[in-house]
């Protein structure tokens, strides 16, 4: 297949830049792929699709304020943590590049100094930071470009479950949920898990090859818990839907189940999910809009096939457009899609 067969128009207006407040008053399209009927409603009625012995599976990541940004040599400069490798040893993004030559070492304040360890040959810095404080105390909120006029804090950019921290990016279809909401879904019978992705390159960096196939997915971090993986065997096994809260969700899901069980573990996943990829275990799956062209809306074009939906990455563009004649909200604080 190629990338321009998942190139879509989005005037900046449809862009959101900050969530819905509450999270659970957005915008909700349901696409019901055995009836091939769209309904619109609001999030908190997602309720309505959950029934009794359902399982959802939430990211527990948490985002990092992985944006850091100093003055050297009077130019405005940013580092952009991806990925720890020791405790003060980072895989990073900069820019301009010029001035991050390798075993270059800089002084940014009295607080902090880097040395640029390696450059790698897709331009990612491995760099040590050089502190007596957190890393952290230096960053900002990681909020992508596309948002360039938000009033949001890094609070209403992580879900209401996050726990452990590792993500540059959020995982943003669980941006919607409020404890409220949780408490209800469990009351309604449905079991919630939770499984471990920090999104990293591989969630967010730009598929740039024509032929989609030649696409190399960097890998990110996972883990699937012992305990969970049972409980997804038998929820698997006693044929429960299994219902993917995004796409890192599903990344987990799809790659910890072998032989006909989940396994526990935990390692780095680089799976590309697109048209043609035989899906396993996922029966419904709740995403955002993404952005045109990117490894996520291949994946749920992928889904589309995987539910009976002939041509996915034709009908993944038909509802996109379906979305914008509503009024939807794109990308990271956007509105969200249910396909059932």
């Amino acid at each position: 297949m190629k990338l321009s067969d998942f190139d879509y128009s989005l005037p900046e207006s449809f862009i959101a830049q900050d969530p819905a407040d509450p999270r659970d008053s957005c915008k909700l399209m349901v696409f019901d792929t055995s009836r091939g009927v769209v309904e619109h409603r609001i999030f908190r009625d997602i309720l309505d699709y959950f029934g009794d012995g359902d399982v959802l599976v939430l990211n527990r990541s948490k985002v990092l304020k992985a944006r850091i940004l100093i003055e050297l040599d009077g130019k405005k400069c940013e580092v952009f943590l991806l990925k720890q490798i020791d405790c003060d040893l980072y895989r990073c993004l900069v820019k301009p590049g010029k001035m991050f030559p390798k075993n270059k070492k800089l002084f940014v304040n009295d607080d902090l100094s880097i040395e640029i360890v390696d450059v790698e040959e897709d331009g990612v810095r491995i760099i040590k930071f050089i502190t007596n404080k957190d890393i952290e105390d230096f960053g900002v909120a990681p909020f992508p470009p596309y948002i360039k006029f938000s009033h949001s804090s890094l609070s209403q950019y992580q879900t209401v479950y996050a726990k452990e921290k590792g993500s540059v990016a959020s995982p943003t279809a669980g941006l919607h949920f409020t404890e409220d909401l949780l408490g209800k879904i469990v009351e309604r019978g449905v079991s919630v898990e939770k499984v471990l992705l920090h999104v990293g390159l591989g969630t967010f960096l730009p598929v740039r090859t024509e032929n989609i196939s030649d696409h190399v997915m960097h890998s990110e971090m996972y883990e699937l818990e012992g305990e969970t993986a049972e409980r997804l065997t038998v929820a698997k096994n006693e044929h429960k839907r299994i219902i993917a809260v995004g796409t890192t969700s599903v990344r987990v899901l799809e790659t910890s189940f072998l032989n006909d069980r989940f396994r526990p573990c935990s390692g780095e996943t680089d799976i590309f999910i697109y048209p043609g990829y035989k899906w396993k275990v996922v029966d419904s799956l709740l995403t955002n809009f993404h952005l045109p062209k990117s490894s996520l809306v291949m994946l749920v074009a992928s889904f589309l096939e995987n539910k009976g939906v002939k041509n996915g990455s034709k009908k993944i563009l038909e509802l996109y457009e379906i979305a914008k004649k509503e009024n939807y909200k794109f990308y990271s604080f956007g509105d969200a899609m249910l396909i059932i």
